[in-house]
């Protein structure tokens, strides 16, 4: 199988709010995808942006939308964010009952079906899933804010992830959230992710373009020499 090329995917929960569309095109052209965190207040304590803000932005960029949905009940709002136009839509395993099903639905509706696993949720009941999805989203950090210290015993998950990938010949982005910055990337690479979420490292820096092309220059020499 060929080896897809590494994303970077700068996360807009680490950006000037008041200037969402400028933090955008900050990055356009340096980016793959952009980090879209959906967050309810009630499946993770934090509340940030909804289905208006991703409508108005996605008439703003070119960038494909990476967007992640923690909330409760998916399988009633996941679909509206295929509709708006999100390239990939990502939910919680841990808030669907039936995620196969909303899978199904993600792609008749167009976008990329992903499954994120949180911090202390097992990957191993998840595993035999993952045919139906296009992108396993895993946590290095617990969900819900930004700015958190990366885990690296959760890399485990990811080798768990990419042992299994490999194994069954899936086409599959293994992705990681949380405390990717340049001094954890390459870890993360190594252990078999090849999307990389980046808020803080990418927004907090001088010129978030340039973050953007040393992440992924990181991360693609660990690939290499992984």
């Amino acid at each position: 199988m060929t080896v897809p090329p590494t994303i970077v995917a700068p996360s807009i929960l680490a950006a000037d709010f008041a200037r969402l569309a400028d933090e955008v095109r900050a990055v356009e052209g340096a980016a793959d995808w952009l980090h879209v965190d959906v967050m309810d207040n009630h499946f993770v304590p934090n509340l940030t942006i909804g289905l208006p803000v991703v409508q108005s932005l996605r008439a703003a960029t070119q960038l494909p939308f990476d967007v992640h949905l923690m909330i409760e009940d998916p399988r009633r709002w996941a679909p509206g964010y295929a509709d708006a136009g999100a390239y990939n839509v990502t939910f919680h395993a841990e808030a669907c009952d039936d995620p196969v099903a909303l899978a199904k639905d993600l792609r008749s509706a167009g976008a990329k079906a992903g499954l994120a696993i949180d911090r202390d949720t097992p990957i191993e009941p998840y595993l035999e899933l993952l045919p139906s999805f296009d992108t396993l989203l895993i946590m290095t950090i617990k969900a819900g804010f930004g700015g958190q210290r990366f885990i690296p015993q959760l890399l485990e998950k990811v080798r768990a992830a990419r042992r299994h990938v490999a194994a069954g010949h899936l086409e599959l982005r293994i992705e990681v959230d949380g405390g990717i910055a340049a001094d954890t990337i390459e870890q993360a690479a190594a252990a078999g992710a090849d999307a990389f979420v980046a808020g803080t490292a990418v927004y907090g820096a001088d010129d978030p373009a340039e973050a953007v092309r040393r992440l992924r220059a990181l991360a693609e020499r660990a690939i290499s020499g992984a």
